[in-house]
């Protein structure tokens, strides 16, 4: 979710004819959904054009996710547990390829250091450019050396990249 804030900048005059041509480009683009989408959609332009300078507006926006790359990118999870051999449960193997893709905040520590904390890719909290963006980091992580000899320590590098790309294979990647 990006939280945006607007700021009107200096006192610029904006003619009428300017609001109707800026009017009629945004809403020939993009316009609220049903009869209500589309009142609030003109208000909150309303509100903007009104802003005087210094003034401010957040807004927050909200992309949805794609139902099926999310349950893509689960499934090949749930492939990639059963398949290695290191973790005992889904949880801790998820935590490690979170940590591992770098998809994480930072945190002081107990002791003084920093220590990441896994964000959540939970359906509802997570848009989906963002998504998007993990699952390739994923990827990307699934592909190193370190994630292959943690996953299947007892194979060689390359029986540990033939699994690998069988898996990933499977799935387009």
């Amino acid at each position: 979710m990006a939280d945006i804030t607007l700021v009107r900048q200096e006192a610029t005059e904006i003619t009428e004819a300017d609001r109707v041509v800026a009017r009629r480009v945004i809403f020939s683009i993009v316009d609220g959904l049903g009869g209500t989408g589309r009142r609030q959609w003109r208000r909150f332009w309303n509100r903007v054009f009104k802003l005087e300078p210094g003034e401010m507006i957040d807004i927050k926006t909200h992309q949805a996710r794609l139902g099926w790359f999310h349950r893509k990118h689960m499934a090949l999870e749930q492939v990639l547990f059963e398949a290695q051999d290191k973790f005992e449960t889904f949880e801790a193997f998820r935590t490690w390829l979170k940590v591992g893709s770098g998809f994480v905040d930072w945190y002081p520590g107990p002791k003084g250091g920093v220590i990441p904390v896994p964000r959540s890719i939970s359906y509802s909290k997570l848009e989906q450019g963002d998504m998007e963006k993990f699952h390739g980091d994923a990827i990307d992580f699934l592909r190193t050396e370190h994630a292959g000899k943690t996953l299947w320590k007892h194979l060689s590098v390359t029986q540990r990249l033939d699994v690998l790309e069988t898996i990933l294979g499977n799935f387009g990647e």
